[in-house]
């Protein structure tokens, strides 16, 4: 049985006042808002990472152009070397093969002087063992790269020649070898020992005589 002076119950109608706890609404923007960032985030991490393969890849290139030059310069400066060395070998060896010649030279100068002394009958067997002997060592020589310098009769050249004397004659043109003392030679182009020759000069004329009357 209701009493008389119960009170009903006061409801609060307060429609301003801040509700407690997330509503089911809010909830299911956030969860949306949560999914669409994902998909972005994911592709943001993709882009990154491809960057840095590219830079990756970019810094490894660049590695090996640059390990690639320098085998390039090392292949180039051993090319360079062995050539130096091989031409250092040749030049020693040509060196040596001229201080040899150059020797035997006054040796090859003694068979001449001799081969051109005074022939007779009594010495002509002597003379052509002689002369065997002189052919034997001249083509020797003339194998490892010796040559005679001509002289007699060419125009005096002081790359190859040494005039030890000017002749004056009308016989010859100036500047003529007239007459060579000592045969020169080269050796593979270069000059052993220069030709030393006895040179034509052309005549001075006659000077008048001072003690002639002049008129």
């Amino acid at each position: 049985m209701k009493h008389q002076n119960d009170k009903p119950e006061r409801i609060d109608l307060n429609l301003d006042a801040e509700p407690i706890g997330e509503s089911p609404l809010d909830a299911a923007a956030e969860k949306l808002r949560g999914e669409e960032a994902l998909p972005a985030a994911e592709d943001e991490s993709a882009e990154a990472v491809q960057e840095a393969l590219v830079a990756q890849l970019a810094k490894l290139q660049a590695e090996k152009d640059d390990v690639y030059q320098t085998l390039v310069r090392r292949q180039a400066d051993f090319e360079n070397f062995r050539k130096r060395i091989d031409r250092e070998r040749q030049d020693d060896a040509r060196r040596g093969a001229a201080i040899l010649l150059e020797s035997v030279l006054p040796v090859f100068d003694a068979f001449e002087r001799a081969l051109a002394g005074q022939d007779d009958g009594n010495s002509q067997q002597y003379r052509q063992g002689f002369e065997l002997i002189y052919k034997q060592l001249k083509d020797a020589l003339a194998r490892q790269g010796l040559e005679r310098i001509p002289a007699k009769g060419e125009p005096f050249d002081p790359h190859v020649h040494q005039a030890v004397e000017r002749v004056e004659t009308s016989e010859a043109e100036e500047g003529t070898v007239l007459e060579e003392l000592q045969p020169g030679y080269r050796y593979k182009g270069s000059v052993l020992r220069p030709t030393m020759v006895r040179v034509a000069a052309e005549p001075r004329p006659a000077e008048p005589d001072s003690e002639s009357p002049v008129n």
